[in-house]
């Protein structure tokens, strides 16, 4: 289904494009394929709630400090989607800088202290196992597994103390209320905020337009099944009205999340129609790998596109539409 954009001038870097009076957008450069993130500001009584912040690193900070510099009003609290770097990066930086709270998900608060600590001297025996299971070479896993302290690299470090969201509740920010919705799947607690009276739906990375979140069951846990959890906490999205303007984390602000969240749902069933096609006999996660993502990958590629197809063979395991038989310590997937 062809989107339909609503076409507000794309900020430039350190400044913003007002979507309302009492929100503005923003924008943060990302070093990888997808370039940018998208940030807001939402007016807080008499100042500016932040709503994500970018990559904690120099370029992110110096357009932060050219945006506060023509904000004449001061800085209220920080609101977290969820804790990926490119979301939580510069959170802590400007919570500490502006000495306000933190506001962020239970699950998605002690993700972030726990990726921030490192592995504290446990082995990486798990990590290993996960990837020649998925069918890569000596070598290749070695390259996965010998990275150190990526994350801690782009998050600052994370406030100790926090306040607390929950899907279901209301958040009043500024005259608003906005009622939080929780999503599963490409985060472990992913907060939406959506507000009935602007009619408005901040998205965070959960319903994006023209791509899909990535889906991965990584090696932290490496049997779950984020897809189910994915498509499950979807459907509180079907219930808004398909007037919503929404706000996404990525790309360009659209209308009607429901055909969006169709669209989305359908994508991942093609993914797995192909895969249970593909699987009439043995395949590994390398093979499935091909088929669902034959452009060419770079490093962040693989380690993204094994948990995505973890993720979507997981699915059908539960789902009792393949078997999962083990060789010389690398998975092998067929139809049933």
């Amino acid at each position: 289904m062809h989107l339909h954009h609503i076409n507000y001038d794309i900020p430039e870097l350190g400044s913003w494009t007002d979507i309302h009076p009492d929100i503005k957008w923003l924008r943060m450069p990302l070093p990888m394929a997808l370039d940018h993130i998208n940030l807001y500001l939402l007016r807080d009584g008499d100042g500016w709630a932040v709503l994500d912040t970018g990559f904690y690193c120099d370029v992110t900070r110096d357009h932060w400090q050219t945006i506060l510099s023509k904000l004449s009003q001061p800085l209220t609290r920080v609101i977290v989607t969820h804790m990926h770097p490119d979301h939580i990066g510069c959170a802590g930086w400007l919570c500490e800088s502006h000495n306000i709270d933190l506001y962020i998900s239970q699950t998605e608060y002690f993700a972030t202290r726990a990726l921030r600590a490192g592995a504290n001297g446990a082995s990486d025996t798990g990590d290993k196992r996960y990837y020649q299971r998925a069918g890569y070479n000596a070598e290749q896993i070695t390259q996965f597994t010998s990275g150190e302290g990526g994350f801690s690299k782009i998050v600052s470090p994370v406030p100790l103390n926090f306040q607390r969201l929950r899907g279901r509740e209301i958040l009043h920010i500024g005259q608003h209320a906005w009622r939080l919705i929780e999503g599963n799947g490409h985060s472990p607690e992913h907060i939406s905020l959506y507000c009935e009276a602007l009619n408005i739906l901040i998205s965070g990375d959960h319903v994006l337009p023209d791509i899909t979140p990535n889906i991965g069951a990584y090696s932290t846990q490496p049997d779950s099944n984020p897809l189910q959890m994915y498509l499950s906490s979807l459907e509180a999205f079907k219930a808004l009205p398909n007037t919503c303007l929404v706000l996404p984390s990525h790309r360009r602000p659209f209308i009607d999340p429901v055909s969006r969240v169709e669209t989305i749902v359908e994508h991942h069933h093609q993914h797995l129609a192909r895969i249970l096609a593909f699987c009439t006999s043995p395949k590994t996660i390398l093979d499935i790998m091909g088929l669902m993502f034959p452009r060419k990958l770079d490093g962040a590629g693989y380690f993204f596109a094994t948990a995505e197809a973890y993720a979507h063979v997981n699915f059908l395991l539960y789902k009792e539409q393949l078997i999962r038989g083990e060789k010389e310590g690398i998975y092998h997937y067929q139809t049933i």
